[in-house]
């Protein structure tokens, strides 16, 4: 028995009275990056768990060794020696030694699990969010191309504001229709074809070559010779994009570096700018049609990004300091 459980894929502890770890087995030791039993044992199992749950869990230990009940799984988060915080989900159940009762308390890793359910629950929010901006971009689109029609009254009847009317409603009506392209991007079907990002993204580097002359633009190509496939129109859009937010995030002068490189079957991307960052809790909801970190942004542009690469089944990161600058990172499935 005591092979059984040391030799289990799943982490486990063996907890009597007052949450004291009698045994841990060596999945445990791993999980919680550990290298010997000695950091574990005669100590709390509180003190790996975020102190709010500290009286549930002391809750669940009585019910366990008083009342010998097998409980329901708990769904909590975890801290490991080495500080990471990692999603677990606990069983808990009575285990007998000799004439003894003690928690026998199974811990399974769910963190892969838990960002897996939230990419999905955010392509949902995506996909959902497009279909509602198309409806009423359609609704919207129609009576401001009426009302642009009126500018032939300029024609007999010239005047400064007709000019001003004329300008403002030619920037509502391509809002409108960046809105149309988010939400249901130009060039949808178009095929998949194999694509040499390294080539691309040195192309794309040339359309901004009038904004470069104050920002030093360093390139760290590796693996050049792996390319994916995918919808080339579409990912090209998304990276100008990420490109075009880079250097308007830099108000004078500064740096951008843009890396490619292959890892796990993936290709990583990384765009990162020493602009003036964004804050944690904009962080949060990029990728949210109209949301922008800019006076006169839209925030369709990133809506447009995060879109593109969850539909070729990548996925984005985002890390940013305030005053300091802005890191994307971009990973996409390569053969």
């Amino acid at each position: 028995m005591h092979q059984l459980i040391n030799n289990s894929l799943n982490a486990i502890w063996i907890v009597g009275e007052e949450g004291k770890i009698y045994y841990c087995n060596r999945a445990c030791l791993e999980l919680l990056r550990v290298f010997s039993p000695e950091n574990i044992l005669n100590k709390n199992f509180c003190i790996f768990l975020p102190p709010d749950i500290h009286e549930i869990c002391k809750d669940r230990l009585r019910r366990v060794l008083e009342k010998k009940e097998q409980l329901e799984l708990l769904e909590t988060k975890m801290f490991r020696n080495d500080g990471e915080v990692i999603e677990v989900e606990l069983r808990t159940a009575p285990c007998y030694l000799g004439d003894k009762i003690f928690a026998q308390v199974i811990v399974q890793d769910i963190t892969h699990r838990k960002k897996t359910e939230k990419l999905l629950n955010d392509q949902g929010k995506l996909a959902s969010i497009g279909q509602i901006s198309a409806s009423i971009a359609h609704e919207i689109k129609n009576p401001l191309t009426s009302v642009k029609g009126f500018q032939l009254l300029k024609e007999s009847q010239p005047h400064f504001y007709l000019d001003i009317m004329e300008s403002e409603l030619d920037k509502a009506l391509a809002t409108i229709q960046n809105l149309l392209h988010v939400s249901k991007p130009d060039l949808f079907e178009e095929p998949l074809v194999p694509i040499e990002l390294c080539k691309e993204l040195n192309s794309l580097l040339f359309l901004f070559q009038e904004k470069l002359y104050n920002v030093n633009t360093e390139l760290l190509f590796r693996d050049s010779e792996r390319n994916l496939v995918g919808k080339r129109n579409l990912l090209l859009k998304a990276f100008f994009n990420l490109i075009k937010n880079a250097l308007e995030a830099i108000p004078d002068k500064g740096d951008i570096k843009i890396e490619h490189y292959y890892q796990n079957g993936f290709i990583n991307i990384k765009i990162c700018d020493t602009g003036v960052g964004i804050s944690e809790d904009m962080l949060k909801k990029l990728g949210t049609p109209f949301l922008s970190t800019k006076s006169e942004g839209t925030g369709l542009g990133l809506t447009q990004v995060f879109t593109t690469i969850h539909e070729h089944g990548g996925s984005i990161f985002v890390q940013s300091i305030i005053g300091r600058g802005t890191v994307f990172h971009v990973q996409l499935p390569c053969d």
